[in-house]
């Protein structure tokens, strides 16, 4: 008889409970609810992440644009990735100036920047981040292109380099850049740059031997030293 009555009154709070609840009686106090305001850090994390979206989707776009045979779909492609990378820009751009440290936005800035034809904001950027991590590859990456945009042919030249002796991968894609930079280059009218055009293949060609040569002595380095 006791416990029937013990469960009779748990029943009774539970229910007092319950509609305390819903007048209200047993909320949450406000203070204690209300959630902290992101800090500048956040925010910036938050917009370089927004950013790197963006940027995926312009890459898509871009690459959509460059392998249209159709006109229309191609200058529609074009226009979206343009679109993209303006507003990938804008994020990126915020966040920098929320958090100045943050070199991967600085990258993107300079990415971004150099995607739009912005080339001398874009190797601004590019220096900043470095400036925060020195040798951090992909801006030495980013930044061997942009140089390709404004006819710094040795510098391009150097970045490969530099990536060569640290990061292989990288390098190849610098490689692969001015590989298409050189076609392009080759494809429109000679201009006052024509030697150098003709040097920097030459160079290209030189360095793809090279690495050839030297990817296959670390293939049977490593072989050899599993034996």
């Amino acid at each position: 008889m006791r416990r029937i009555f013990t469960v009779l009154a748990a029943a009774v709070f539970c229910g007092a409970g319950a509609a305390a609840l819903a007048m209200g009686g047993g909320s949450t106090p406000k203070s204690q609810s209300t959630s902290r305001p992101a800090t500048p850090e956040q925010q910036a994390r938050d917009l370089y992440n927004d950013g790197v979206g963006y940027v995926k989707k312009a890459d898509k776009a871009d690459a959509e644009a460059a392998q249209a045979g159709d006109a229309r779909k191609k200058d529609r492609a074009s226009r979206e990735s343009h679109d993209r990378y303006a507003g990938a820009l804008d994020k990126f751009q915020h966040a920098v100036q929320l958090d100045p440290q943050r070199y991967e936005a600085w990258n993107y800035v300079g990415y971004t920047s150099r995607k739009l034809g912005h080339y001398d904001d874009a190797l601004a950027a590019y220096d900043r981040a470095l400036a925060l991590k020195p040798g951090y590859p992909d801006a030495i990456e980013y930044r061997g292109e942009a140089y390709l945009g404004v006819n710094r042919l040795d510098d391009a030249k150097k970045a490969y380099l530099d990536l060569f002796a640290g990061n292989r991968a990288l390098a190849d894609r610098l490689l692969t850049a001015m590989k298409g930079w050189v076609a392009a280059q080759h494809a429109a009218p000679a201009g006052d740059n024509a030697a150098g055009v003709d040097e920097l293949d030459k160079w290209i060609q030189e360095r793809t031997q090279i690495a050839a040569q030297t990817a296959a002595l670390t293939r049977a380095g490593t072989a050899a030293a599993w034996r």
